[in-house]
């Protein structure tokens, strides 16, 4: 895969407006955008709409997490939306995965439209050892992180979200095929600003993962267009 089709840029941005002129400004250099909670809690299912009118594809990061029957019918309804991927939370359990992942299967047959990606995330890259054991976790980050990719995979999803650092074990694990989202990269000179698990675009990617989710660094700068160019440029070599 090239490096256009595995970096995604974050739109961790308030409005449809500003999402319309940060997209506007990258043109043809970006293909694969993520849209969080915070422009969909704004825009809703018009910002997928637009991206996908546009001819780029669409992670929807909403992180699902509850019963089993309630994300669900939460999945049902995100597969309708048009967004390529979309995740939940694999500490939400076994059953709520494979809840999930059938719910998406079915929603897309029956729509007749193209099965999106599911993925789960395993453990937030802003969670350091500090506040993991805080939370009264014994195990290590990334053997949590490794057993919950585990579970992914066995109920059914395309793959997960981790930090680099858990890539390796995981890519290990679950196969060449699985896919591992990795949020927490940082370019050279780059703030690690709340992330705390990070690498760079290359270590991320010689790490294992299949895409990289990359925001700030780009959408924070004065020149995002040459930001995206000078990561790309990296991830090729």
């Amino acid at each position: 895969m090239k490096a256009d089709k595995r970096l995604i840029v974050a739109l961790d941005v308030p409005s449809l407006e500003k999402m319309k002129a940060l997209v506007m400004s990258l043109g043809d250099s970006v293909n694969h955008y993520k849209v969080g909670m915070e422009l969909f809690y704004s825009a809703g299912a018009e910002a997928i709409s637009y991206l996908s009118s546009q001819g780029k594809a669409v992670f929807l990061d909403l992180k699902l997490h509850d019963i089993p029957n309630t994300v669900a019918q939460s999945a049902r309804v995100l597969t309708g939306l048009g967004a390529t991927m979309f995740n939940i939370h694999a500490s939400g359990g076994l059953a709520m995965m494979k809840a999930a992942a059938q719910a998406v299967a079915e929603t897309a047959q029956t729509l007749n439209v193209e099965r999106p990606k599911l993925i789960a995330v395993t453990v937030l890259t802003s969670m350091d050892a500090a506040q993991w054991s805080g939370l009264g976790y014994t195990v290590p980050i990334a053997s949590q992180a490794v057993n919950l990719a585990r579970l992914a995979k066995l109920a059914g999803l395309d793959g997960v979200v981790a930090s680099p650092q858990e890539a390796p074990l995981i890519r290990q694990e679950c196969g060449p095929n699985f896919l591992i989202v990795t949020p927490g990269v940082r370019p050279h000179g780059s703030d690690s600003n709340d992330q705390s698990r990070v690498a760079t675009p290359a270590g991320a990617l010689a790490a294992g993962a299949s895409h990289l989710v990359i925001g700030r660094p780009i959408t924070a700068t004065s020149d995002p267009r040459a930001a995206v160019a000078a990561i790309l440029s990296e991830m090729e070599g």
